[in-house]
């Protein structure tokens, strides 16, 4: 392999493992001897302000956290031309990958596990003052054990400090669309979708362009959990439904959608431990929608949403119910 010109001193990188619009992913071995997830980004990334305050961001951020169900940064630097960022390795790699590779790999519990897993992520994010902004499953990392964390802090900040307003449009909130501020409840929402989807087989909300899609998460109301998750509890569904509501305030709290899931596991749910380091948000003042929201609210639509490869159908389910890319009609 050709030594990177920006490898960062104390690592040795041994293959590519994906690669986007602002930076690559390799897999290097530290000075420790440890396989670490290396993000180096582009030079052009660098070069421009937003993209590299973006970057800066995930790095500080990530270093920030520590939580077992938020993926773990070991060491970076936030700026200049050495920026990188070194992350915990996931041999399994993100969830999107598993759920178009190989969805049938998942049993009921397992879905059930991760789903728990990105609540209690999102409780201590919460409870430390920050949001997400970015829940969907190509930031979801499975872990050996059935585990998950929750990754890509990119787009996160402090809700008292301000920052800009973004997410996936599959799994925006529609106050989001509305251009108004990030909030917990909007990190909710965007698990709520990502329940149904997972325990469903299908996105509840599909559109072929991002006005499609604002018009479907603003006026629209997918089939009833209980009717595509026959076999969920009662109470968790009802909970994952509350978590789509269209009014944040009548969302329930990351946590109680913890205690929820555990108890369709058949668990006891325990008081959600926060770390002792967890970082405490500073007083400033309130966060402002930017990037493509405009001052006055409205939604400036993006180029649209590329469509994403169909999953194969598993072993065992309906095939008219298990396609997460499955369009109604």
């Amino acid at each position: 392999m050709t030594r990177l010109d920006r490898t960062p001193p104390g690592y040795r990188p041994l293959r590519l493992l994906g690669q986007g619009k602002t930076s690559q992913v390799y897999l290097a071995l530290d000075d420790r001897g440890r396989e670490v997830a290396l993000k180096l980004p582009h030079p052009a990334t660098l070069g421009q302000p937003e993209a590299a305050a973006r970057f800066g961001n995930e790095v500080r951020l990530t270093l920030k956290f520590r939580h077992p169900r938020i993926v773990r940064g070991y060491a970076g630097a936030a700026f200049g031309p050495q920026a990188y960022l070194a992350l915990q390795y996931y041999a399994s790699g993100p969830l999107s990958e598993t759920l178009q590779l190989a969805p049938q790999s998942l049993a009921w519990t397992a879905r059930l596990r991760v789903l728990a897993d990105l609540a209690s992520g999102l409780t201590y994010l919460h409870a430390s003052g920050a949001v997400h902004q970015d829940v969907k499953p190509q930031n979801v990392y499975l872990c050996p054990g059935g585990r998950a964390a929750l990754g890509d802090l990119g787009s996160s900040y402090f809700v008292a400090q301000g920052g800009p307003v973004s997410g996936s449009p599959f799994y925006m909130a529609p106050e989001i669309y509305h251009g108004e501020a990030s909030s917990g409840a909007s990190d909710v929402y965007s698990l709520g979708i990502l329940s149904y989807e997972l325990l469903g087989g299908l996105r509840p909300f599909l559109g072929q362009s991002y006005e499609e899609l604002m018009v479907a998460h603003l006026t629209r109301f997918p089939s009833p959990l209980a009717q595509v998750a026959p076999e969920l509890p009662r109470a968790a569904a009802h909970l994952i439904e509350r978590a789509m509501a269209k009014r944040a305030p009548d969302r329930p709290g990351a946590d109680e959608l913890r205690r929820a899931l555990l108890l369709a596991l058949g668990e006891t749910p325990d008081d959600e431990p926060v770390e002792e380091n967890a970082p405490a948000p500073a007083p400033t003042a309130p966060a402002q929608p930017t990037g493509r929201h405009g001052p006055l609210g409205r939604a400036a639509p993006p180029p649209p949403a590329e469509p994403e490869p169909a999953a194969p159908t598993p072993t065992g389910l309906r095939p008219d119910r298990w396609s997460l890319f499955r369009r109604r009609k």
